[in-house]
């Protein structure tokens, strides 16, 4: 389930990316949530070709897309640190950020990275991939490295409030598509 939580954060970012929001602002936004890295540099890290892969694979699996910018880079074999340029270029070690402290973030984009992992979680558990809450919360801390202080997606849900987590998916699927659509499981995880 891991990268299942894991996919939904990279691949929306990858979109933000593609409607020119910069990788610096949508990483300082991940951030800022309590995410070690941000999604754009995380992608640079584990390689582009390795989150293609895994991004084809669950796009298959789950009737998602993969983002082209992912595709195009992989294609000009830009693979990310281990090439030495990815979405950024990497200089011993580190990524070269452009910032971009001009440019504010978009209101939602905290959300539209953070909640499609909390609605893949609920979907895990619905499937029954993992069967315990806290459990996959722990996995996705320690593998993920989602915001350690925020307990976990679904603790986060639920200290957020279902209600609002819900609604505001359902706002942002309004607003940008299908892919924010609330999964049915959040009905019997609030119970």
């Amino acid at each position: 389930p891991i990268y299942r939580i894991l996919t939904p954060y990279v691949n929306e970012a990858l979109l933000a990316l593609e409607c020119g929001i910069p990788a610096a602002v949508i990483d300082r936004v991940g951030q800022a949530f309590g995410m070690p890295v941000g999604p754009i540099e995380l992608t640079d890290m584990v390689g582009l070709d390795v989150s293609l892969h895994v991004g084809r694979v669950l796009a298959g699996a789950l009737q998602r897309q993969v983002p082209e910018v992912l595709i195009k880079l992989v294609d000009q074999k830009k693979l990310g640190r281990k090439s030495g340029e990815g979405f950024y270029v990497w200089r011993e070690g580190k990524p070269v950020k452009a910032e971009a402290p001009q440019i504010d973030a978009p209101e939602d984009l905290e959300d539209r990275l953070i909640l499609p992992m909390l609605n893949e979680a609920v979907a895990c558990l619905r499937e029954r991939v993992i069967e315990d809450a806290d459990l996959l919360d722990a996995g996705a801390i320690f593998a993920t490295g989602f915001a350690p202080f925020r307990g976990g997606p679904l603790q986060y849900a639920r200290a957020r409030g279902i209600a609002n987590v819900t609604a505001r998916l359902e706002e942002l699927a309004q607003r940008h598509g299908e892919r924010f659509r609330p999964d049915p499981g959040w009905q019997t995880f609030s119970a």
